[in-house]
Parts: structure tokens; C-alpha cells; sequence
């Protein structure tokens, strides 16, 4: 029996090793890179890559677009969560595929087909145009895109979720005289919390890191519609290397930034 547990835990620690290894050459290893290509010019080089005023802009973009889209794809993806989750009606599976829609299609297929609704162009580009709105090309545009190729985020974590939790607890709730709000706010919504956390994170480094879709809308203006991701591409094909892998540490942290407040959220019990 003895020998048994030894041989478990002998492989037990075997797996983590196996597992903090590949995190390490997957994770770290980059991130020490980029760090290191960032700033082999010295502090101040770094600082004032960081602080040149493209790269600035793109910076406040990046955040701007991230402080819209998160926001507005909870509210969405609580409410068709709550829809699948809790009622059974005709349609419901094609509302699912819906949802998984934006995950399926490439980034650049969509950026391309919001550029042949909304552009000058599309379909809708001539009517929008004649009633002086300008979508493509500006920061609406990448919101737009944006929250399409993040939408099924949060949706994805709180369906399973809801639908294993069922609707017991909010049936007693609303049998005790609690108002549809008190329900959610009491009961719901702390059953689900984590989950919005989740997909919360995950929208926000989908958002930031978006590529494919935004370089399409956008147009790539410099000091305009350049998001962080943009810029450093632009800083790469300029060959300034130092700046683009500055840009790219700004981008990492960021995302690490992110994980902290998640960290500390847990640690404070204040979603419990």
C-alpha cells in the first residue's frame, strides 16, 4: 500500500513538473522575450517607444474599445443565457448556433462582411452615406466588429452553467414574493458570478488582441483608428523593432493586468 502511494505520488509530481515545463516554454519563455527585445536598447529607449504618440493613441484605443465591448456583451450574454437556459421554445437550438456563429467564421471574413454592409460600397453604405453617417474606417466600425467576434463569450460560460443549475432556486424565490429583480440580484446572479467573470476575461483578451477583424474596418490610420495590435504590425513593417516589441510588453501587460484583478477579486471573496 505503502509502495502504491509512493508510485502515485512519484507521478503525481511527475504531471506537475510536465505541466509547469510546458507552461513555461509556452508562456514565460515568450513573455521573457518580448521583455527582453523591448527594452535591450535600455530604459529610456523603452519609455519613449512607449510614450511616442501613435503608439499612446493606440494604447487609449485599445482600452476604449475593451471598456465598451466587455460591458455590453455581459448584459447580452446574461440575457441569451437566461433565455436558453430557462424556457424551452421553437427556434431555441438555431438561437444556439447563432451564438457559436461569430466563433466559426474567420476574423478577417467577418471584418470583410461588415466592410460590404456598412462600407461605401454595400449594401447599406450608400443610404448610410446619404444621411451623413460615416461607419467604416472609424472607431465605431472596429466596436462594432469587436463585438461581434467576442459576442458568444460570455453566453458560452453561463448556458451550460444555468441549464446544469436549473431554475429551482428563482422559482422559490419568486413563490416567497420576491420581485423579478430581487431574483436576479439574490439569487441568480450570485449562482453565476464566476461564470461572468469568466467570460468577462475572456472577451476583454479577445478584444485586445483582435486582429483580423478591426484591420479590415478600421483602415489602419495612424493617430486614428490604430488599435495596439495594428501598431505593432505597422511598427514591424517600418522595421522598428524596439518599438514594436514595446508596444507588444504594453499588450502583455495588460492581459497580465487582467489576471491580477481576477486574482484579487478571488482572494477577496467579493464575487462570493
Amino acid at each position: 500500500m505503502t509502495t502504491k502511494a509512493a508510485q502515485r505520488s512519484t507521478g503525481e509530481i511527475a504531471l506537475i513538473a510536465l505541466a509547469f515545463v510546458f507552461s513555461a516554454l509556452l508562456l514565460l519563455v515568450p513573455l521573457a522575450l518580448i521583455f527582453s527585445f523591448a527594452l535591450r536598447e535600455g530604459l529610456g529607449v523603452y519609455l519613449a517607444n512607449i510614450a511616442e504618440p501613435t503608439t499612446l493613441h493606440s494604447i487609449g484605443l485599445t482600452v476604449l474599445t475593451a471598456v465598451v465591448v466587455v460591458p455590453i456583451n455581459i448584459v447580452i450574454g446574461v440575457c441569451v443565457a437566461w433565455l436558453v437556459g430557462r424556457f424551452n421554445f421553437r427556434g431555441r437550438q438555431l438561437l444556439i448556433t447563432v451564438i457559436e456563429l461569430p466563433a466559426a467564421v474567420s476574423p478577417i471574413v467577418a471584418g470583410t462582411v461588415y466592410l460590404f454592409l456598412y462600407g461605401g460600397q454595400g449594401l447599406l453604405g450608400p443610404v448610410l452615406q446619404g444621411a451623413g453617417i460615416q461607419l467604416m474606417f472609424t472607431v465605431t466600425a472596429i466596436i462594432l466588429v469587436s463585438l461581434f467576434v467576442t459576442a458568444p463569450f460570455v453566453a458560452r460560460e453561463l448556458i451550460p452553467l444555468m441549464q446544469q443549475q436549473g431554475s429551482e432556486d428563482e422559482e422559490a424565490a419568486l413563490s416567497l414574493g420576491a420581485s423579478g429583480w430581487q431574483m436576479f440580484w439574490f439569487v441568480t446572479l450570485p449562482n453565476i458570478r464566476w461564470a461572468i467573470l469568466y467570460g468577462a476575461i475572456l472577451t476583454n483578451a479577445r478584444v485586445m488582441g483582435e486582429f483580423g477583424a478591426v484591420s479590415v474596418v478600421s483602415g489602419s490610420i495612424r493617430g486614428q483608428t490604430n488599435t495596439l495590435p495594428l501598431q505593432i504590425s505597422q511598427l514591424f513593417n517600418d522595421f522598428n523593432v524596439t518599438g514594436a516589441f514595446a508596444a507588444s510588453s504594453t499588450l502583455a501587460l495588460m492581459a497580465v493586468l487582467t489576471l491580477v484583478l481576477k486574482s484579487m477579486l478571488e482572494a477577496k471573496g467579493g464575487w462570493r
